[in-house]
């Protein structure tokens, strides 16, 4: 296991057990800290929602087990400051200039499938440059599509289908997925993951298949299937299943 991610593998169980109030307790502003995660939504031709829900997983994961996040580098005090506390992930979407520009901020860019996200270096909210913070959070959505089955090889995260998100908080949530499957996959597993470019399949579950991966979540207990549980800031009530990702 990656050291930066070790934090959120060593609570991941507690979050779990929390009282459902107890999950949307704010930090104070001033210590709040996010990772960016920039959509790119482009005005004429915007992508489909599955690949760019899979762009954003892998994004995510990619920043924390990138090098430069790993003990010595140049990014690891940012992101372990981040890791610490909750992983809050703001999503924003972003278009032509506004793309470009983000480009420049430290970060890992993924495209799947003509989709593209950058997930950005975690750092405070207050202190956001403001190539950042100019790009707007509301409203980001998009239509539902058909992606069909899951690919084989690759992790699927399971969208809870009792809970209706925006593409933007779908975004964040498959971000928390990916981060907390690579917490808590056995190193050979992640080794193989990373090996294929930590690629993942995003799929809404049929309420049978989401009380099946619920039970092989078992409480927290399995390695290979993990849950992802909302503090409930935006769009869902705190304590609120989103997904679950399945190695």
């Amino acid at each position: 296991m990656t050291g930066v991610l070790e934090p959120l593998a060593a609570r991941y169980v507690d979050w779990l057990r929390l009282p459902a109030a107890a999950t949307g307790v704010e930090d104070d502003p001033a210590v709040v800290r996010a990772m960016p995660v920039v959509l790119r939504v482009e005005r004429g031709e915007p992508p489909e929602r599955t690949p760019l829900l899979e762009a954003a997983a892998s994004a995510a994961v990619a920043v924390c087990l990138d090098p430069r996040s790993a003990p010595g580098g140049e990014w690891h005090d940012e992101v372990l400051a981040w890791v610490t506390r909750q992983i809050r992930k703001v999503a924003r979407r972003a278009r032509g200039a506004h793309w470009d520009a983000v480009q420049e901020l430290p970060g890992v860019t993924v495209a799947v499938g003509g989709a593209e996200a950058r997930a950005l270096v975690p750092g405070l909210v207050s202190s956001m440059p403001r190539v950042v913070t100019r790009l707007q959070i509301s409203g980001t959505d998009l239509p539902a599509d058909s992606p069909g089955e899951p690919p084989p090889g690759v992790p699927v995260i399971w969208l809870n289908p009792e809970v209706e998100l925006t593409v933007g908080k779908a975004a964040a949530q498959v971000g928390h997925a990916t981060m907390i499957l690579a917490a808590a996959l056995p190193a050979d597993h992640l080794e193989r993951w990373q090996a294929g470019g930590l690629r993942c399949a995003v799929r809404t579950a049929t309420a049978d298949r989401w009380r099946a991966v619920l039970a092989e979540a078992d409480g927290g207990a399995s390695r290979n299937t993990v849950l992802v549980r909302d503090a409930g800031f935006t769009e869902v009530e705190p304590g609120t299943v989103t997904c679950a990702a399945r190695w």
